[in-house]
């Protein structure tokens, strides 16, 4: 049974750092994009960042692009998404999620078939 999981969520005040992880379990993902998503109520899940297979590749969304940072450790399964300089409009459930397809550019959720069950993050003073 394959699993992500996310920990590191919470709440920061603005201008705060958070470092969320995201460990996967059941398979390895060392071929496949991993990212991280985030969504609010009302609104779809967006994409923030991924990162590619090797590792070496990150891409990001505008919104986040010199604050947020994405980065894999494939011998642990594992996926990070480092947080600075947050901001209240950061505020949201981040969701981590591996890509279907392994060795595929991928940016857009309905390119990611695995997904963890979200970690909250809340920047308020």
């Amino acid at each position: 049974q394959v699993q992500l999981e996310e920990s590191g969520g919470g709440l920061v005040q603005p201008g705060g750092s958070l470092r969320l992880s995201c460990a996967a379990s059941g398979r390895t993902f060392s071929g496949s994009f991993m990212g991280w998503f985030r969504q609010t109520p009302g609104k779809e899940r967006e994409f923030v960042a991924a990162i590619s297979w090797s590792g070496d590749i990150p891409y990001y969304a505008d919104s986040v692009k010199g604050r947020f940072f994405i980065s894999r450790d494939n011998a642990k399964n594992t996926v990070y998404l480092q947080m600075n300089s947050l901001k209240s409009e950061d505020t949201a459930v981040y969701y981590c999620a591996a890509a279907t397809r392994s060795y595929v550019i991928s940016l857009d959720r309905r390119q990611y078939g695995y997904w963890g069950q979200g970690t909250q993050v809340t920047v308020s003073s």
